[in-house]
């Protein structure tokens, strides 16, 4: 049974659960609907969905929250990294439609030694042009999966107000004394793309 976390929540994954090897981190999304009047309603034209392209990524990070390499970055423009321990199913261009819009699987026994965190983080592909946040997003959240039994490990449903910000830290999986953890993360940043993101970590 999943566990449902709250920000800031932190879970065992392979303590206890040895037999883990490979998970699927499954996010998702959906564009926010407006009936009334305001600053929704006229961004959206009265109630009318507007496409949003939102962007799920992963990046790798060595001790002390650094990037090593950009090739340490998964996205829809590096789906799978050299180790093979990171695969990206690709990028969903519009959030609609019920279940995971984006999957990531993770080989957890393939990470490479000196990776001690994937950082899961979202962006809204050209926010500034489109004039649009995470705000006008709805029902956002990140799961876990154990990928050989299928079964959810854990969810954590983002429920902050995330208006203006046009970029979301959403999880961790990360190396605790030798056993895999996850933490529900769910900070919201005004980054206006995936590489102004990753310049923090460099």
């Amino acid at each position: 049974m999943a566990v449902n976390l709250v920000k800031g929540q932190k879970i065992d994954l392979t303590k206890g659960n040895a037999g883990l090897k490979q998970i699927m981190v499954g996010l998702g999304w959906e564009p926010a609907t407006s009936t009334g009047k305001g600053f929704l309603a006229a961004m959206f034209g009265g109630g009318a969905k507007k496409d949003f392209d939102c962007d799920a990524s992963v990046i790798m990070l060595t001790e002390g929250d650094k990037l090593k390499s950009n090739k340490d970055v998964v996205y829809f423009g590096n789906l799978t990294h050299a180790s093979n321990s990171v695969c990206h199913r690709g990028d969903s261009i519009t959030g609609e439609g019920a279940g995971d819009d984006e999957q990531i699987f993770i080989d957890l026994k393939a990470v490479p030694s000196d990776i001690q965190k994937l950082s899961f983080v979202v962006n809204i592909y050209d926010c500034a042009n489109r004039k649009q946040d995470f705000g006008m997003i709805k029902n956002a959240y990140i799961r876990i999966v154990d990928n050989g039994t299928k079964e959810e490990l854990a969810r954590y449903n983002l429920t902050d107000n995330y208006q203006g910000y046009t970029a979301l830290e959403v999880g961790e999986v990360y190396r605790h004394n030798g056993e895999w953890k996850f933490a529900a993360v769910g900070n919201g940043t005004r980054e206006l793309s995936l590489s102004e993101m990753i310049k923090k970590y460099l």
